[in-house]
Formats: structure tokens, sequence, C-alpha cells
């Protein structure tokens, strides 16, 4: 009798001990080397991003990367994000940090690779399914940069800017956007890290309940 055989053979404990390290490795990255990161290993990282699951095998998230003069011309118009968050910031703060941050906004960190991404909606699914499949994606794409030895950061900041970054990428042309279906979600800066910032302690209290059957 014949054995089906497994697409995948099982993970080995050193596999499993290693995956579980590679979560708690990850933390987001502010302060970037100078050396570029050549196309194929942002090529790879973008890859493991789209193996996340999606609704309905939608696949509906869009990356568009900036490098060179596109990451420069970027950076110029992020810098007007900070204008929306930093009374916020400047709240929860300690000035030092405060001042990091600030100098973030305005270089990026120094990051050679800056990924906007974006989520296309339509009526076939649910809209927080359709962003969720796409952050699922982004955290794919975190954990990638982890295992590459590279570095990246997360940000919502793009928002602040939502209509410029828009017309920056000409997405504003496209008719999907038009249709009110293309969405900006969040950008990701990455590159060599030049820094190795504590992780903050993660929080599990009030979390997480277990609900359990009464009978």
């Amino acid at each position: 009798m014949m054995t089906e055989k497994r697409r995948f053979e099982e993970f080995d404990t050193k596999f499993r001990d290693e995956f579980y390290r590679l979560l708690e490795a990850r933390r987001s990255i502010r302060k970037f080397k100078p050396d570029p990161v050549p196309r194929e290993v942002v090529q790879r990282v973008l890859d493991a991003a789209m193996q996340a699951p999606s609704g309905k095998n939608r696949q509906n998230w869009r990356f568009f990367v900036l490098q060179g003069e596109a990451r420069d011309q970027y950076v110029t118009l992020s810098q007007k994000s900070w204008l929306g968050i930093k009374d916020v910031l400047e709240k929860r703060l300690k000035p030092s940090l405060y001042q990091f941050t600030e100098r973030f906004f305005f270089t990026l960190g120094e990051a050679p690779v800056v990924i906007l991404c974006y989520s296309i909606n339509d009526k076939e699914e649910r809209y927080h399914t359709s962003i969720g499949s796409v952050y699922m994606a982004v955290e794919n794409l975190n954990l990638a940069c982890v295992a590459e030895g590279l570095g990246c950061c997360t940000m919502g900041a793009p928002l602040e800017i939502r209509e410029d970054v828009d017309k920056f990428l000409k997405v504003d042309q496209r008719p999907e956007y038009r249709a009110g279906e293309m969405e900006l979600l969040c950008g990701i800066v990455l590159g060599w890290p030049d820094h190795d910032p504590p992780k903050a302690p993660r929080l599990s209290e009030g979390r997480v309940e277990w609900m359990n059957s009464s009978n």
C-alpha cells in the first residue's frame, strides 16, 4: 500500500527554535547604513511577502519600490508627514527619543529602499479582510528582512500625506483608484541596520482570553 507523499517534510526541533528566535529578533529599525540593497535581495523579501494568505485568494496587495532618485524625492515629500504626528509624539516620547524620531522622519534613517503598500478593495471581499490580507503580507516582509540580515520599519506616517503619495506614485490616475478601490495602507523603509535598538517588552496581560466550554 502506497503512502501519500507529504508536500513538505516535518520541520525539526532546531528549525522550530530558530523560527521563534526570528520572531523575537524582529524590531523596528530607524537608522541604516548607506550600502545599497541588491535588487535580488529586495525581490526575495517581496516574494516572501506574497506568500501570505489573502481573502478569497485575491492577493490584493500592491507594492511600489522606491530606490535611488525616486527614493530621494519621496523623502522630501515624507517630511511633511511629521507635521501631522509630532504633537502626539512629543507627549509620548522622552526628549532624546523625540529628537531621534524627528531626524528619522526627515531622513528616513538613510534607508536606501522605501516600499509603499496598497490594498485593492472591491465588492468581492469585505473591507477589513482586504486590508488585513495586505498587513499579513507586510508582516511576512518584516520577518524576511530579519532572515536576510536587513532592518526595516513599517510606518503609518504616509497616511498623513495620503493624497500627496497617491499623486507622487501616479496611482490617482488608475481606474481602480478612481473607482475608490485602491488604498494606501503603510510604508516600509529597509536597508542594512546601523543600530541595535532594544525591543519593547511584549504585553500579555489582558491580551488573551481562553473561552472554555461549560459542559
